[in-house]
């Protein structure tokens, strides 16, 4: 999982980075060209260290999320196309952490010399359809091409595709981002591997001053996940010790630090859960997506597993808790077997039978 943190400059974009991932960045510094930074980050479950105390493995593996603070970006007013470099390091990405910000501070200037939170996301919003409707008319205007000289491609499929870049040119145009329209899945796999910007999923994180109140938008965003964070005093906590970062957090009264919350909610951005495999040699936590079948499970973990998948010892995290152990888990008749067609809930503690 690969979430890129963007945002218009001095939004705050690698404080709430070095929050997420603990890193020391320097922050606070106008950037006058594309930076990319990434980090890698153990995602926090209780449910992994309770399993860890059941079993007592040799190791203990997190499942992973890498968050990347990309600059650059400005907006399509002032900057026009996106550039390749930039543009290629965009695509790579999930889903997006746009940071707006919402602080007052006289010694950084806004980019835009007010505070607007919808202004600026309507200014990421413009530069991501721009971007779109770039690569959309370019792509028409082959498929237009490819219709008149005729003899490659089904003629039914070059339609097909031709009425589909049509929409989405309808959708840009009256400024809906491509996130907004349904498709099916033939639609899908016609426009996998372009990357579109405006597709992908979006959190929209309201960068506070400490103590500064939630603000309300004007034009809430559709289709898109809205949270906000004191992001500079998250990065102070981050900094400390756990000791120190517990005193510090009862003194505030923070209950819960906003990597974890972020990391929860960018789960449901992008449709993702977490099962379990448990043994003496390893806990670990791996990551699929919502409603997948057993047989993609087992291939998340080894690709022979899934190419040979039999069935699925499962148990619900809840019921082997319950139960105290897997032994017991079986006798209460909480382990069960499960097929090919088995979709895989969040928490479940899975074994998989296959051939090699």
């Amino acid at each position: 999982m690969k979430l890129g943190i963007i945002g218009l400059p001095q939004s705050g974009k690698t404080t709430v980075f070095n929050a997420l991932t603990r890193a020391q960045q320097p922050t606070g510094e106008a950037v006058s060209r594309m930076q990319v930074h990434a980090a890698v980050v153990d995602v926090p479950d209780e449910r992994v260290d309770r399993l860890t105390d059941m079993f007592h493995p040799r190791k203990t593996i997190y499942a992973k999320v890498t968050y990347t603070d990309i600059a650059g970006l400005g907006s399509a007013a002032d900057k026009g196309e996106i550039s390749g470099q930039l543009l290629n390091h965009l695509t790579q990405m999930d889903g997006f952490i746009h940071v707006v910000r919402c602080f007052e501070n006289p010694a950084i200037a806004h980019v835009r010399e007010s505070l607007d939170p919808d202004r600026d996301i309507r200014l990421m919003d413009e530069e991501f359809m721009l971007n779109d409707q770039i690569m959309v008319e370019r792509k028409l205007e082959k498929l237009m091409e490819e219709r008149k000289k005729g003899g490659g491609r089904d003629k039914g499929i070059i339609e097909r595709d031709i009425a589909l870049f049509q929409r989405f040119t309808s959708s840009l145009s009256e400024g809906q981002p491509l996130r907004l329209m349904a498709l099916n899945a033939e639609e899908e796999k016609s426009m996998a591997g372009f990357g579109f910007l405006s597709r992908k999923p979006l959190l929209l994180l309201l960068n506070l001053g400490e103590g500064q109140p939630e603000p309300s938008l004007v034009q809430p965003p559709e289709n898109a996940i809205l949270t906000a964070l004191q992001g500079k005093l998250e990065m102070d906590i981050a900094q400390l010790a756990d000791d120190e970062a517990q005193l510090f957090m009862r003194e505030y009264g923070i209950a819960e630090l906003g990597l974890v919350r972020l990391i929860s909610m960018s789960y449901d951005l992008l449709g993702l859960q977490s099962f379990f495999t448990v043994g003496e040699d390893e806990v670990r936590a791996w990551t699929v997506r919502r409603g997948a079948l057993a047989p993609e499970a087992a291939g998340v973990v080894h690709t022979d597993m899934e190419k040979g998948f039999i069935r699925a010892e499962v148990v619900a995290f809840a019921d082997l808790m319950d139960s105290g152990g897997m032994a017991e888990a079986r006798a209460k008749g909480r382990l069960r077997l499960e097929g090919k067609q088995y979709a895989v809930q969040d928490g479940d503690v899975i074994s998989i039978r296959f051939t090699s």
